[in-house]
């Protein structure tokens, strides 16, 4: 069941929603039997909807037999008692549907913890003991995955107690991701984060970037938990490509807090590997909804790549330019995303195509957010020699009593690590010569 709201018109088209809503329905094991607009002036308190689409669905309900009505917005806790009330059927939104989703989806204790906590918090001021007495076995548990049916009947201190425990568990793995982030950056390794609209390729994308056995299925959601795989550039160095979890419109604010410690790893990334679907025709929403999502998360300014991806779906005649990989101007969301960002990569993940070039932009914008640095590194310290050769450009050598003075260009937290360890002198020198 989707509305529009006069005047509150979302990046994405009624019956677009609509379709977003029943790849949902499906993935979290549903039936779709059917779909129900409406347009109106304004939200009905009471209900969402008007009173006459609410009669409207009853009398669907007596037709079509179904079970469990999902609407494509979030509810109040009102609303959903009174509808459930009016219409003697389970009401679901999309909220609660996507925190099933999620629920199915989390194969690691932290994604079991994070999305635990995320559904209390949405379900807690949503108690009620009125749906006790009817079968949950006809809509296969949708809704109720996770915490379970014994626990959504406690009382609100004790799920209140049990948030508690949950954010002090979480605040563990928090730490404990920061302690992992940290051994990397000693490592001197630099970290892509993928992020990208659920379902835009971005596990296939890992896949073949660097040869993993992510996890690929033609669903909204099909990874939940972060994955991290070593890539090896041209030039001989190292990535670190984190598959972060999709984003999605109307992403629960529930999921972004619960989400904090996966998340991070987005925040702490160097780089920001965008994933879009070229071949979607709401290529510019989704592309949009994750700008969003990151500007709520505070990382719109990090440095990104898009990576334009299923380029094999796309009729070349009429969309898409094969001339030198650059793009037509006929597809004028393809322009408009330049405008936005000049580093665009047509790939295609299922095929191979266009990764070298892909990898080739990621090493570039490495290259361009490395500082220049002088430093006089002692003979004893051939590990900070290694690590400037594997991660840095020495443009110069000057041998001298005391070590080593090296000139080139270090990624700024690789300079970090020199300046904690040796003598170091933010700009090149003229003394010397180059060895």
């Amino acid at each position: 069941m989707g509305a529009e709201v006069r005047g509150h018109g979302g990046l994405f088209d009624l019956e677009d929603s609509l379709d977003e809503l029943a790849q949902l329905a499906h993935t979290a094991g549903l039936e779709v039997v059917g779909r129900e607009s409406q347009r109106m002036a304004s939200i009905n308190a009471s209900t969402y909807i008007g009173s006459g689409k609410v009669e409207e669905l009853k009398a669907l309900h007596e037709q079509l037999g179904y079970e469990l009505l999902v609407f494509d917005d979030e509810l109040s806790p009102a609303q959903l008692r009174n509808l459930e009330k009016a219409l003697e059927v389970k009401v679901l939104d999309r909220t609660a549907l996507i925190l099933d989703i999620f629920a199915m989806h989390a194969r690691t204790r932290e994604g079991a913890l994070q999305v635990e906590l995320a559904q209390y918090a949405y379900r807690l001021p949503r108690l009620t003991r009125l749906w006790t007495h009817l079968s949950r076995q006809a809509v296969g548990g949708v809704g109720l995955r996770g915490p379970g049916e014994t626990q959504l009947e406690m009382d609100r201190r004790d799920i209140a107690r049990r948030m508690v425990r949950l954010t002090e568990e979480l605040e563990q793995v928090r730490k404990q991701r920061s302690l992992h982030r940290l051994h990397r950056r000693r490592e001197g390794i630099p970290v892509v984060a993928i992020v990208g609209y659920t379902n835009a390729g971005k596990s296939t994308l890992l896949n073949r970037l660097a040869d993993a056995d992510v996890l690929v299925e033609d669903m909204l959601f099909a990874t939940l938990d972060p994955t991290t795989r070593r890539v090896n550039l041209d030039s001989g160095k190292q990535v670190l490509f984190t598959d972060t979890v999709g984003f999605i419109q109307k992403l629960p604010t529930q999921l972004v807090a619960a989400f904090r410690a996966t998340l991070e790893e987005v925040q702490e990334a160097d780089i920001l590997l965008h994933v879009a679907d070229v071949s979607d025709r709401n290529l510019l929403a989704k592309v949009q909804t994750v700008e969003d999502v990151l500007d709520d998360i505070g990382v719109q300014d990090k440095p990104v790549v898009i990576a334009l991806n299923k380029v094999d779906l796309v009729d070349p005649e009429s969309e898409l330019s094969p001339d030198g990989g650059r793009f037509s101007a006929r597809l004028d969301p393809i322009a408009l995303l330049r405008d936005r960002c000049d580093r665009l990569v047509p790939v295609s993940a299922e095929q191979g195509v266009g990764i070298d070039e892909l990898l080739a932009a990621i090493e570039e914008l490495l290259v361009e957010q490395m500082v220049d640095v002088r430093v006089l590194l002692p003979y004893s310290a051939g590990d900070l020699m290694s690590l400037w050769h594997k991660q840095g450009i020495i443009e110069g050598q000057e041998y001298s009593e005391d070590g080593v003075w090296v000139r080139g260009k270090l990624p700024r937290w690789v300079a970090g690590i020199m300046r904690d360890s040796v003598r170091v002198e933010a700009e090149p020198s003229d003394r010397g010569t180059d060895a």
